[in-house]
């Protein structure tokens, strides 16, 4: 008795504590009514500064992690320009996309958002992409993402999307993945995630390259011109190598073999002068469309189909050189999509709202001081003058008496600007309404663009999407979780759900199970909030599928090919690939059973690159297989036949010439060897030019999926 008495003391002493049959309260200890919304000024108006709720969840929320960052802890970032290449003035007034020409300096980072920062690059995950302008006016921060939707619609359920997807507390386990329990309970709970859900198990989150990934400003925003009109507007990046994936059981041993994958590639392509570019574009909705759509365009987890608005390009980022020191720039840079300049404002998206509030917030923890504008990588290149002072770590020394406004003793200085002399001004919205916690019943529709995406799919896209739904909610131990995910599929798209319950020896739910928070304020229980299906005007949409927008130019630069070799290969044909590689500025590794150097079939040394311990065909676009003596050691070898295999699985591209084709013979995928798979280029003629012209524009094409099993055809 006396251990038991003396265990519920000590656990009395350390506060622990269990929500189960509690009310839901602040740090106060006040019963919360409602905390799926903010506090907002109508239905689809702002959200309000005294929403004391929303205010403590988020200040909590980001004050849990230091020093790194909450989310997008790992990442990677570059410098460069933005050019503009159509001005926009009868839209905006912000100078920088005034003139044709104008370039702008600006900082890109990439990142997963899931992940710690010492977790690995290819984890299944949304990547962030926010790009910092250091304009005349000030900084500009297009703080975006690489899916232009997102899981939620309020900002007030972003620390519980958060928490649910990082590593379950009572063991932080696992690390950067959304496939356990706690993160598909809560999705499976909230219906509005739906859309971004088919995002997320699509292969837009397992991207081939930051190089290679579009990036969006998500929210919808306002543009105002000199004359203080507006018009409504998303972000769109479009990278000029096209929108580019690895295969799932690629990205899972990338893992393995460099978690470093995307920040090496990063790093390399820019040391090589393959600078990475990306076009900016813009999807401009007049203010009087603002209610033509059957989506409301103030919610997050809607797109706007470029069917519906066009994306007109007006300019050009290109990232040219890397940081000096990863931590000084990278690690210190901090964006705010709160970081505007005249001529670009907000629109009363919930969701943005909240992180208007929450960035601030946020670098006050992460870096420490209300002075992290001063840490050089986050300067403004624009002047500063004002009346703060003091604080943590300051570097400005302010001469003079006055720091405050209005003053009489400094001369009345600084001076406020007038709107014609640059100063900022917010668009003159009109807002009367009742203060409310609810959503719009226009926001509810949780399943419409969720089919629409995938309607928009190839079906090799669509193998994938099932795959990964089934390896994700595979890791799930719930069933009733696993269930609850089966019934909302079904809403997206029933076949979708019966091939996922397949894989999980599981069947869909004749009736959807109602969730029982979905973003309904309790007092309105009464159906007016129930999830459900809009009809789209769009049914299908191609730019939503990576593989039925190949680039318009195809290019294999800065791909990386892996060249197998062995004692006795011939210098001739070794030599005839990594020629026309480099002059189409991609790069030929050699990949042999030993470091330093093999000899060829001409008594030449040929340095090696990598060995086959150290290397695998996962880090690699392409393989190789040159002609010559002593290809049995290739052909015999473990390792080899390993790397062949992923290879192939992978759907790359493989050739061979001369008799280096006996090494594909010996292969495990041997019996599947086609004349109709395309990305298996084999000629018995060595060393010719038409050999090497059909394997780079094999390479062009990046993938044959048509190699693997097709759970759609």
């Amino acid at each position: 008795m006396k251990n038991l008495q003396d265990e519920k003391q000590r656990d009395l002493l350390i506060n622990k504590s269990d929500g189960t049959n509690k009310f839901l309260t602040t740090d106060q200890g006040v019963r919360i009514n409602d905390d799926n919304n903010s506090l907002k000024a109508g239905e689809r108006g702002p959200s309000l500064l005294e929403d004391f709720i929303l205010r403590e969840k988020i200040t909590h929320f980001d004050h849990e992690r230091i020093p790194e960052r909450i989310v997008h802890a790992r990442g990677s970032g570059a410098h460069g320009f933005f050019e503009v290449t159509n001005p926009i003035p009868e839209l905006t007034k912000a100078g920088f996309l005034q003139e044709k020409g104008l370039k702008t300096p600006v900082f890109t980072r990439f990142s997963t958002v899931a992940g710690f920062r010492g977790s690995t690059d290819l984890a299944r995950d949304v990547r962030g992409f926010a790009v910092k302008f250091y304009t005349q006016e000030g900084i500009y921060d297009l703080v975006g993402n690489n899916i232009p939707v997102f899981f939620i619609q309020d900002a007030s359920k972003f620390p519980d999307l958060v928490h649910a997807v990082k590593p379950e507390p009572h063991n932080e386990i696992p690390q950067a993945a959304s496939a356990h329990d706690t993160f598909w309970d809560f999705i499976s709970l909230m219906p509005e995630s739906m859309h971004m859900i088919m995002w997320a198990m699509s292969d837009r989150a397992i991207p081939r390259s930051y190089r290679m990934m579009e990036g969006f400003g998500v929210h919808t925003f306002r543009l105002v011109n000199e004359a203080g009109e507006s018009t409504f507007v998303k972000f769109h990046w479009k990278p000029k190598l096209g929108t580019h994936a690895v295969a799932w059981d690629e990205a899972q041993k990338i893992s393995g073999k460099n978690p470093d994958f995307h920040r090496q590639d990063l790093w390399e392509a820019i040391e090589a002068g393959n600078f990475p570019e990306w076009e900016l574009g813009v999807q401009i909705i007049p203010t009087e469309d603002e209610n033509k759509y059957e989506f409301d365009l103030l919610d997050s987890t809607k797109i706007v189909p470029e069917e519906l608005v066009p994306v007109k390009i007006i300019g050009r980022m290109v990232l040219n050189r890397n940081p000096d020191n990863f931590f000084a720039e990278t690690e210190q840079i901090a964006f705010h999509p709160g970081h505007v300049v005249p001529g670009i404002d907000f629109s009363n998206d919930p969701l943005l709202q909240g992180r208007l509030f929450s960035y601030t917030d946020t670098q006050l923890s992460r870096l420490g001081s209300p002075n992290f504008h001063e840490i050089p990588i986050n300067r403004s290149v624009a002047p500063v003058h004002n009346n703060q002072r003091d604080g943590h770590m300051r570097q400005e020394i302010n001469m003079g008496r006055v720091s405050y406004h209005p003053n009489s003793l400094g001369g009345g200085c600084p001076y406020q600007a007038k709107i014609a002399e640059g100063g900022f001004y917010s668009f003159n919205e009109r807002i009367d309404a009742h203060k409310i916690r609810e959503r719009s019943e226009s926001f509810n529709d949780h399943f419409g663009q969720a089919k629409l995406f995938f309607n928009s799919q190839t079906p090799v896209e669509k193998s994938h999407i099932v795959k990964a739904l089934r390896f994700e909610l595979g890791k799930v131990e719930t069933t009733a979780i696993r269930v609850r995910m089966l019934g909302l599929l079904s809403q997206v798209d029933r076949e979708l759900a019966e091939k996922v319950a397949i894989g999980l020896g599981a069947t869909v739910p004749p009736i959807l199970e109602t969730p029982i928070n979905h973003g309904v304020s309790p007092e309105n229980e009464n159906g007016k909030h129930e999830p459900r299906t809009v009809e789209q005007s769009v049914q299908s949409s191609d730019a939503l599928s990576m593989l039925k927008n190949p680039t318009n130019s195809p290019t294999i630069a800065s791909r990386k090919v892996a060249i197998l070799c062995s004692d006795g290969v011939s210098e001739a044909a070794v030599s005839n690939m990594k020629k026309a590689l480099l002059k189409e500025d991609a790069k030929g590794c050699i990949i042999a059973p030993h470091l330093g150097a093999v000899i060829s079939d001409t008594d030449a040394e040929i340095h090696v690159d990598f060995s086959f311990l150290t290397a695998s065909s996962v880090l690699f676009d392409a393989v190789y297989i040159p002609d010559g003596l002593g290809l049995s050691v290739l052909a015999e070898s473990d390792e080899v036949n390993e790397f062949l295999n992923d290879a192939y699985k992978h759907c790359k591209v493989i050739g061979a010439d001369g008799k280096a084709g006996a090494v594909l013979s010996a292969a495990p995928f041997a019996s599947k060897i086609t004349n109709e798979d395309q990305g298996l280029i084999i000629t018995e003629e060595a060393a010719s030019d038409k050999f090497v012209s059909d394997f780079i524009s094999a390479m062009e094409k990046h993938r044959f999926w048509d190699r693997e099993p097709n759970l759609y055809n």
